[in-house]
């Protein structure tokens, strides 16, 4: 079964993401922090809580349900994470605003045999940073009116921007959803690789499995 979401909250979803996500240059400038860990004092276990942090926050969260869109199908959605930069890794790694906020824009296109593929964009103006990723679901079952739609799915993720350091996720999940009407709850369970690297060389590299 082929749909088309539409967004909930329509236009002014969009004309938020985009004011947040491309602002007025000037503003921007003013506005954005850093994240420079190059001349910071960051310890081993320091570095591994920002990188946690910033992994979490960055890798592809799965805001769909597990029932495959159609061949002519796609979906369009809006997620909004945010991170605080209160902890004392954060402090100590130049001056980025006390929360990030980073919305991401998801696109997904249906395939045949119940296979989606799909994408995700996020601009952080507050630090200067993008983020790009990308996802292939495959529908085990494509759910009908007595079962659930069972979906696994793999993604990944990638901080652009931070000159100091290279981020990216590698993540896999398995979801679980049922129609209901006009209501479609969906529930998951996934795992997280967070591979970090301080790109100067002058802390160290870190690759670990965080649980959704």
């Amino acid at each position: 079964m082929s749909r088309v979401k539409i967004i909930s909250l329509g236009v002014g979803i969009f004309f938020i993401f985009f004011f947040q996500t491309f602002p007025n240059s000037d503003r921007a400038s003013a506005q954005a922090g850093t994240l420079d860990l190059t001349s910071s004092k960051l310890g081993q276990a320091e570095f591994k809580s920002l990188s946690k942090e910033l992994g979490l926050a960055v890798s592809y969260l799965p805001v769909s349900p597990a029932e495959p869109l159609g061949i002519v199908g796609f979906d369009v959605g809006i997620e909004v994470t945010a991170v605080s930069t209160e902890s004392d890794s954060f402090a100590k790694v130049g001056d980025p605003p006390k929360t990030l906020i980073l919305p991401k824009l998801h696109l997904q296109k249906g395939l045949p045999l119940g296979i989606d593929i799909g994408a995700i964009y996020s601009k952080v103006s507050a630090i200067d940073a993008s983020l790009v990723g990308g996802e292939i679901k495959y529908a085990i079952i494509a759910g009908n009116v007595a079962l659930p739609a069972v979906a696994v799915r793999g993604a990944f993720t990638k901080l652009l921007g931070v000159d100091s350091l290279d981020l990216s996720t590698v993540s896999a999940d398995l979801s679980v959803s049922k129609g209901f009407a006009f209501i479609t709850p969906y529930a998951g369970a996934g795992l997280v690789k967070v591979t970090s690297k301080e790109k100067a060389g002058l802390l160290y590299t870190f690759r670990f499995n965080v649980g959704l």
